[in-house]
């Protein structure tokens, strides 16, 4: 597929996403985590007006100066920018501006596209095409959010994207000891985060072959293992206490019975699926009520071929740090995954809300710890 149809694909699916959003859900922003959807789409927008059509477009004229602040995320090369926390504030630009906006960049990208570009030019439009990706996985999570919030839990989808059916068989794959080698090597694309290639010891090991399910995590609850501190990190028990934390995200007790919020609308947890929408603190402490631990992100990888995955970000036992030989790269690209390496864990796989293609073995994302509205799930390690 040529740049310019990869960048028509994606840039169409995240306009897919929110077809099914009422205007109104577009600016809505419930917590700082979490981007009203019209922001997503203005922000991948300004992406390629800034690091693409204003660098190598001499004739391109920027459709309004002041969508620099606006959609800026977080670049202290590119200038001020509108905090986190206000982005729910912006009722203007109206959705229909943004579409606009959307249009007009389209249109100037697809003529650039059209041409040949140089190397150092196609690594910038596989980052944007990348980045873009990164905000459809946001959108869907972030539209869940809003949604499951609202008080009357409505449906966006009349089917829920996860069917429910499990990730594989269970047991342990054992692993030996050993040397591997960890991080991204070979051809396509890959986040500078994921470099360089290097070895690692691992002491022998067992991972589970596959995730824990809602049923499974059930027993911890009924268990009481919200209620002992002995399976918590301190700063995991305070979090329980102080937000009253007593199942996942969008768990709701009703006459009896849990249920929860899908896309699809509030539903009985369906005790097949793997749980999600829990935090490291969560996975931490089912772990060790199990008796056992989460694996390092070594551990993941080197197993990785060995076990089903995709279906929800997996937390791991391992900090995000740079690998050995990491160099952040000059200028605002060189802000997108370096300056993040500090109090956040690192989680392995992908998820329903990934895009196709999106996901490898060696991509690191990360979160902080107490972080639960991502599709995030657990697999044990022992």
């Amino acid at each position: 597929m040529s740049l310019l149809e990869q960048y028509r694909t994606i840039r169409q699916a995240s306009e897919a996403i929110c077809r099914p959003l009422r205007t109104e859900d577009y600016v809505v922003q419930p917590v700082v985590d979490v981007s009203p959807p019209k922001w997503h789409l203005g922000h991948t927008t300004w992406f390629w007006e800034t690091f693409v059509l204003m660098k190598y477009d001499l004739a391109y004229k920027v459709f309004n100066p002041d969508y620099n602040y606006v959609f800026n995320s977080y670049y202290e090369t590119v200038g001020a920018r509108v905090i986190r926390t206000d982005r729910g504030n912006l009722s203007r630009p109206s959705v229909e501006e943004i579409y606009t906006y959307r249009k007009y960049v389209d249109a100037a990208m697809e003529r650039l596209l059209f041409c040949d570009v140089s190397d150092v030019l196609r690594d910038i439009l596989l980052l944007g095409l990348n980045h873009e990706q990164q905000h459809q996985e946001l959108l869907w999570t972030d539209i869940k959010y809003i949604l499951g919030h609202n008080p009357l839990l409505p449906a966006l989808l009349e089917k829920d994207t996860d069917d429910g059916a499990a990730d594989g068989g269970g047991g342990f794959v054992g692993m030996p000891a050993g040397i591997y080698e960890i991080g991204f090597e070979g051809e396509g694309f890959f986040f500078d985060n994921e470099k360089a290639r290097h070895k690692v010891y691992l002491d022998a090991y067992e991972i589970a072959a596959s995730l824990v399910t809602n049923a499974e995590f059930l027993d911890f609850m009924k268990a009481g293992g919200y209620d002992d501190f002995r399976y918590w990190h301190a700063e995991g028990w305070d979090w329980v206490k102080n937000n009253h934390v007593k199942a996942p995200l969008y768990w709701h007790l009703m006459e009896g019975k849990w249920h929860y919020y899908t896309l699809a609308g509030l539903r009985p947890v369906d005790l097949r699926a793997p749980v999600c929408h829990v935090s490291y603190y969560e996975a931490v402490a089912y772990a060790a009520w199990k008796g056992m631990r989460l694996p390092t992100e070594g551990e993941w990888e080197a197993a990785s071929e060995k076990f089903s995955w995709g279906r929800r970000w997996e937390w791991t036992e391992s900090a995000y740090l740079p690998y050995p030989g990491f160099k952040k790269a000059e200028g605002a690209i060189g802000e997108y995954n370096g300056k993040f390496m500090v109090s956040q864990m690192v989680l392995r796989g992908a998820s329903i809300a990934t895009p196709a293609h999106h996901s490898r073995k060696t991509y690191r994302n990360f979160f902080h710890p107490p972080l639960r509205w991502q599709f995030t799930g657990i697999r044990l390690a022992r």
